[in-house]
C-alpha cells in the first residue's frame, strides 16, 4: 500500500480582512508538511515584511495583464481595486506530486477554480460578528478608516457566498480554529472520493 500515491487536493480557504485566515494557515502550513502553499501573483505593493515569492509575485499591472492574454492563471480577479492571479502550471505540477495545495484566496476566486476543480475542498473562515471584525481591522492599525469602511463592506458581501463553501470555521479563539481546520482537512483526505485509487490494493 506505501507505493500507492493518492493526488494532491486543492484547499480553498477563503475570509474577510482580519478574520485571522492568513494566522490559520500558517499554523497549518508549519504543521503539515504535505501541504504547499500557492502563491498568488498581484498587482498590490508589499506590506511591511511581505517578500517577492514568499507571501506573493508583485508584479505591475502590465505584466498582469499580458500573463491574463497568455492564459497563465487558473482565476484571476479584481479586488479592493488590486489583480491576483493563481497559476494553472503551479496547481496542476503540485497536486500531480501527491501534494496538498491551499490557496488563500477571495470568494470570486474560489468560485472559478471550484468549476474547474471539482473536488476541490472549499473553507470559509470569518469571527463571530461584524463588530469583532471590525476591531480586529482598526487593531491592526494596517489601513485607513476609509479603508476599514471599505473592508467591512466587501465583509457582507462575501458572506453570502457561505453556501457555496464546504466548511465554515468561527475563528473566535486561535488555537481551537488551528485545530478544526486540520480536523476537516484529515477528514477529507480519508473520504472514499479521495481514495479510489487504492480499492484494487485493498481488494488484492
Amino acid at each position: 500500500m506505501k507505493n500507492i500515491k493518492t493526488k494532491g487536493m486543492i484547499i480553498i480557504v477563503s475570509a474577510p480582512s482580519g478574520a485571522g485566515k492568513s494566522t490559520v494557515c500558517n499554523a497549518l502550513l508549519e504543521s503539515d508538511k504535505n501541504i504547499v502553499f500557492s502563491v498568488s501573483t498581484t498587482t498590490r505593493h508589499p506590506r511591511d515584511g511581505e517578500k517577492n515569492g514568499r507571501e506573493y509575485f508583485f508584479v505591475d499591472e502590465e505584466t498582469f495583464k499580458k500573463d491574463i492574454e497568455n492564459d497563465m492563471f487558473v482565476e484571476w480577479a479584481n479586488v479592493h481595486g488590486h489583480f491576483y492571479g493563481t497559476s494553472k502550471k503551479f496547481l496542476s505540477d503540485t497536486i500531480n506530486k501527491g501534494k496538498d495545495v491551499i490557496l488563500d484566496i477571495d470568494v470570486q476566486g474560489a468560485v472559478k477554480i471550484k468549476k474547474i476543480y471539482k473536488d476541490a475542498l472549499m473553507i470559509f473562515i470569518t469571527v463571530p460578528n461584524m463588530k469583532i471584525l471590525r476591531e480586529r481591522l482598526i487593531k491592526r492599525n494596517k489601513d485607513s478608516l476609509d479603508v476599514i469602511k471599505t473592508r467591512l463592506n466587501n465583509a457582507e458581501k462575501e458572506l453570502k457566498y457561505l453556501p457555496k463553501y464546504d466548511y465554515l470555521i468561527i475563528n473566535d479563539e486561535l488555537d481551537k480554529s488551528i485545530e478544526n481546520i486540520k480536523s476537516v482537512i484529515n477528514a477529507e483526505r480519508l473520504s472514499i472520493k479521495r481514495n479510489k485509487n487504492i480499492f484494487g490494493g485493498i481488494l488484492k
